[in-house]
């Protein structure tokens, strides 16, 4: 069947790897108003065909069989057979076929976000902390501490039965810490305090003498350890996660718990250190251009307290910005956690139902939650504002979702993408190109699409049957809440999209391939293997090279490597010293970034089962040649 050219796909097609049958269904066009979406989508331009017997569909692939997930969309509600019908064959259906009764991401039972277990992070497999909280409850306390769960409860129940949207809880990745806080004190926080620079002194604090015993014995040819930072603060009995890194000039920050600390890049040194009246509860993933940031702090103490509290901070110099509390706006607001992103001088807070942004210089508002039917409810930020958008629909099994980039100074969308009914808006894995995961919460699925510069589709992503890509989005346990940027494990230029596989551990140890997209037509152009029993994972773009982390493994220390744009072999840009491979193997969750010639692993969570093993957990290894 013929169709509009606004509504043709990119050259080499859109959904699965295989070629098209004629007549393949289309994704439907973005809608320039959320105000204007339909409660459903539009019909086909004509008739969809069946494909030929035997022959996998493609484009939007039709409701699976029950408890078998798998990757692609889905098609557009109806009644009509072919790929829009229930009981049509197809890529998921019950017919031999490439996609028929296939383990992994096509088959049944697969792990992560392919089955039907609850998501809980898409990274490298993590082992248990120590206190942590066991989903459902436990004695680190379940998902819904911190908020009494009956007002929980009740509120789910309202939500759902007055058909305010589509939100549902979600065990995701994201940063918020999921520990309960102790309950002493007022719920009335003092300001934040700044103590006094500590540039000078005996280096107490810097981690340089750990840091020289771990460049014992380096080879030619190894990078040495510059500073190794330790956790030096009293925490809850279940940790913290630790937000951040942040650069600004010379400084590298980080909060953790009730506090926000600058560091020397060079050297380690602790040059500031601002204590907050509460605990850190969101923070963005990067901050301005000149250095400075907006974080979330919670307005209390008490396991009741919201994450509700603004404060700017600058970088450069440690001192406190101004501070406002959000207004509340509706009897539910603050009942899930908000998600902060920056973009420009502007800083967006999203949540369930409602939003707001705030100029990051003096923290005037810049505009609040849009009349009408649909509602930002997540943001990233960078280069461009992307907001993820829920519109009200009359089944919450069945959302709509949108995707925008908005005038950050205006709020104003510029531009609006609707995929189909079902499928919500995730993760942002990059803005400029930009690349967007969707997830189907019923049909246990997941997509990932490109999108132009004006909102229009660009391609999907087509990975071969057996490749499972994975991303690390963090691991913590939110209520409601969504945050849509941080995401690690991904690297983009104008045209590629590069993201790892998961973890092939069949053999004597772990391995898995880095696999290049092109974004005009969504099908792969390259794979690169790790180097035997090793593991690589994509960090950003270095010189018009593909950047990786090489995982360390039991013997052997982590590296920063290359691959260039059109794939081939990884080639070493700086090996981390093996005197130090204990320690950076040790970190139960790190974020590891490339930057000014130093490598710095990150850790993302700070716990330990008691005082002595807390206060010697690394929360900072930086490298350098």
């Amino acid at each position: 069947m013929s169709q509009p050219p606004s509504q043709q796909p990119p050259q080499g097609g859109f959904g699965a790897p295989q070629e098209p049958p004629n007549g393949a269904p289309q994704p439907p066009q973005s809608r320039p108003n959320p105000a204007d979406a339909p409660q459903t989508p539009p019909p086909p331009a004509g008739p969809p065909q069946t494909p030929p017997p035997g022959a996998p569909a493609y484009g939007y692939p039709q409701q699976p069989p029950a408890q078998q997930p798998g990757y692609g969309y889905p098609q557009q509600p109806g009644q009509a057979p072919g790929p829009y019908g229930q009981q049509a064959p197809g890529p998921y259906g019950q017919q031999p076929g490439p996609y028929g009764q296939q383990p992994g991401p096509y088959g049944q039972q697969a792990p992560g976000p392919y089955g039907q277990q609850p998501q809980t992070g898409y990274g490298y497999p993590q082992q248990q902390y120590p206190g942590a909280p066991a989903p459902g409850g436990g004695s680190g306390g379940g998902f819904l501490k911190g908020k009494t769960g009956i007002v929980v409860a009740a509120a789910l129940v309202v939500v759902l039965a007055a058909g305010l949207g589509t939100w549902f809880l979600v065990s995701d990745s994201g940063d918020d810490d999921p520990k309960k806080p102790v309950a002493t004190g007022s719920n009335d926080p003092k300001a934040p305090r700044e103590s006094p620079t500590v540039d000078e002194g005996d280096g107490s604090g810097d981690g340089r003498e750990a840091g020289d015993d771990l460049n014992a014995g380096r080879k030619p040819g190894e990078a040495k350890v510059a500073w190794l930072q330790k956790n030096d603060i009293d925490l809850p009995r279940n940790g913290s996660a630790v937000q951040g890194p942040w650069f600004a000039g010379d400084v590298v920050a980080k909060a953790i718990y009730r506090s926000v600390s600058g560091y020397s890049v060079a050297d380690g040194k602790q040059k500031w250190k601002l204590e907050l009246p509460a605990d850190v509860c969101a923070a963005p993933n990067s901050p301005t251009p000149d250095g400075k940031i907006v974080i979330g702090v919670k307005n209390g103490t008490t396991d009741r307290a919201n994450c509700s509290v603004l404060q700017m901070v600058d970088l450069n110099t440690g001192k406190a910005g101004w501070k406002k509390e959000i207004k509340k706006n509706g009897n539910w607001d603050f009942l899930s956690d908000i998600g902060l992103a920056i973009s420009g001088d502007t800083v967006a807070v999203g949540r369930t139902g409602n939003s707001n942004a705030y100029r990051v210089s003096d923290g005037k508002e810049l505009f609040g939650t849009p009349e009408g039917n649909c509602k930002p409810f997540a943001f990233s930020g960078g280069d461009k504002l992307i907001a993820a958008v829920s519109c009200r629909t009359d089944d919450v099994k069945n959302p709509q979702n949108q995707v925008q980039e908005l005038n950050p100074s205006t709020g104003k969308p510029r531009w609006t993408y609707q995929p189909p009914r079902g499928w919500e808006v995730s993760k942002v894995y990059s803005s400029t190109p930009l690349v967007v995961r969707l997830e189907h919460e019923e049909k246990k699925q997941y997509t990932i699409v490109a999108l132009t510069e004006s909102g229009k589709l660009r391609s999907q992503l087509a990975p071969g049957k057996s490749d499972k890509l994975t991303a690390d989005c963090g691991n913590s346990l939110a209520i409601f809440g969504e945050k849509l940027e941080g995401c690690s494990g991904v690297a983009a230029d104008a045209n590629t999209f590069y993201i790892a596989t998961e973890d092939d551990s069949s053999g004597t140890a772990r391995t898995n391939k880095v696999i290049a997209f092109d974004l005009n037509t969504g099908k792969p152009k390259w794979e690169a293997t790790a180097p035997a029993e090793r593991v690589l994972k994509p960090l950003g773009m270095e010189g018009g090279d593909v950047l990786l982390y090489m995982r360390p493994k039991y013997d052997t220390a982590g590296a920063i490597v290359t691959l260039p744009p059109t794939g081939g072999t990884p080639k070493t840009l700086l090996q981390h010293p093996s005197g130090a491979g204990r320690v950076e193997n040790g970190f139960f969750s790190s974020k590891v970034l490339y930057q000014g010639g130093r490598s710095f692993v990150f850790s993302t969570r700070v716990s330990a089962s008691n005082d002595k093993e807390e206060l010697e957990q690394t929360t900072m290894l930086v490298f350098e040649k």
